[in-house]
């Protein structure tokens, strides 16, 4: 080992490159003087860790991160998911599941195919790690196998649903195996019980903090990936599910990510409303909409039997066939604002308004109207979207939804639609919409002319 502490530094540090991180803790054992080496070498784990994943840095002015203690961190989150150990798994399932948040969460990809995503996905592809870190929220706890058990408090509970989430339902045997819970799913996000005004009716706690809530985002999930699954269009690509493979669309593109935006925005006129626009709203967005017959959510939610139930019981599962509807929406901005003080603060409101068209029926009511509404931040940093149907001047249709990745993300929103008188008894569902193509110079000049291609 002398010999090899003897080489020139560069020599040696470009030897170690080569060698599997998981292999550097190895190496520290074999001798002190390795171990001091190894111990604080910020340039080896850097270049470790941006072998592997991808840099956390969104702007050449971000801070350094701890590389050594970062890159020791997915090291052993590794080993955690590599492990067999039903047992290791299950007392390490809060620092997995909060490395893969983090992970995630700060990760852009300078490349199509993100190196973060590489590297997570065959690790997923293990059934038991879908069991010890997936499937341990509530909806689990009553639909899952004898392997699948909820975790035991709230907080993992929405933790092991928000990675879930951002995982999302692939079209692999897996994915099969999570639609299956979909009469359960289903049960949730039809119960109108959890619509109230403390949540804005939409997939938040319903305690007023307008924190999300992933457990029923994890449902609205389910009950619209499986709707899609029944559906032909599913084989066309703008109407193709942006969950369809592991952790598709979470991680963003560094091009598209743009800096920050201080408080006070920029009001120069020659400065574009889409530029100044953090979430990329201006575009042609392919969405989802999903419902009950009217009948079978009424007396779901209000048959005598349902009345009997306690306010804390879940409803039971159901089976009842939904309709599903494909719409086109034509975005562009309007308006760049600073937040308000119940928003998150790092990034701007951004108003919009736009179209929306039917692709099932070109006579349908409910699907062709004018749009609009809105992107910020909640207090807890997720993106909040807020859309306003308008038919023939009136209000008539609502949704609030968010999006997993944050700004930008090509997973899209999910969400819930209701009336926007917010009425008790209904209707509402799930529904979901994605960015599939950027507005032409024409169509953005002319936003109110006719339709154009983008409906095609």
């Amino acid at each position: 080992m002398t010999e090899l502490l003897d080489l020139c530094y560069d020599v040696l540090i470009r030897i170690l490159e080569e060698v599997e991180p998981e292999d550097l803790a190895a190496c520290a054992q074999t001798s002190w003087a390795f171990h001091n080496f190894l111990e604080k070498n910020a340039r080896l784990y850097k270049t470790h860790y941006l072998k592997n994943y991808d840099d956390p840095r969104v702007k050449p002015a971000d801070a350094e991160p701890n590389w050594v203690e970062e890159l020791q961190k997915l090291v052993k989150c590794r080993k955690i998911l590599q492990s067999t150990n039903q047992d290791v798994k299950d007392s390490n399932f809060n620092f997995v599941a909060s490395t893969i948040d983090s992970l995630i969460s700060k990760a852009s990809s300078q490349q199509e195919t993100s190196l973060t995503t590489a590297q997570l996905s065959p690790l997923f592809g293990n059934p038991q790690n879908l069991d010890a870190f997936l499937y341990r929220s509530s909806l689990y706890g009553r639909a899952g196998t004898s392997a699948q058990k909820a975790a035991s408090t709230e907080k993992d509970r929405q933790l092991s649903a928000k990675i879930h989430c951002l995982y999302g339902i692939p079209t692999t045997t897996a994915g099969r195996r999570a639609l299956s819970t979909h009469p359960y799913a289903r049960s949730r996000v039809y119960d109108l019980r959890g619509y109230t005004d403390a949540n804005k009716w939409g997939p938040f706690r319903n305690d007023g903090s307008m924190h999300v809530d992933w457990e029923k985002v994890e449902s609205l999930m389910v009950v619209l990936g499986y709707n899609s699954g029944l559906c032909c269009r599913r084989f066309l690509h703008r109407f193709r599910a942006p969950w369809s493979e592991p952790f598709e669309g979470v991680i963003p593109e560094k091009s598209t990510v743009l800096p920050e935006y201080p408080l006070t925005l920029v009001t120069e006129p020659e400065v574009s409303l889409e530029m100044k626009d953090p979430y990329g709203v201006s575009g042609v967005w392919s969405r989802i909409v999903c419902f009950l017959d009217y009948n079978d959510l009424f007396h779901f939610n209000f048959s005598s039997e349902s009345a009997l139930l306690p306010p804390d019981q879940p409803r039971d599962p159901i089976i009842t066939e939904e309709a599903i509807r494909h719409i086109m929406m034509r975005l562009y901005v309007t308006k760049v604002e600073t937040p308000g003080p119940s928003d998150g603060q790092a990034l701007p409101v951004v108003h919009f308004s736009g179209k929306s068209r039917s692709v099932d029926a070109s006579w349908d009511p409910n699907a062709n109207s004018k749009i609009r509404g809105s992107v910020r931040l909640t207090p807890d940093g997720e993106v909040r979207w807020t859309t306003i149907s308008i038919f023939y001047g009136e209000e008539r249709w609502r949704s609030e939804g968010v999006q997993p990745g944050g700004p930008r993300s090509l997973r899209g929103v999910v969400g819930t639609w209701f009336d926007k008188d917010h009425d008790p008894h209904g209707p509402a569902g799930p529904t979901a919409f994605w960015k599939v193509a950027e507005l032409t110079d024409e169509e953005e000049v002319e936003s109110d002319g006719e339709d154009g291609h983008w409906l095609h």
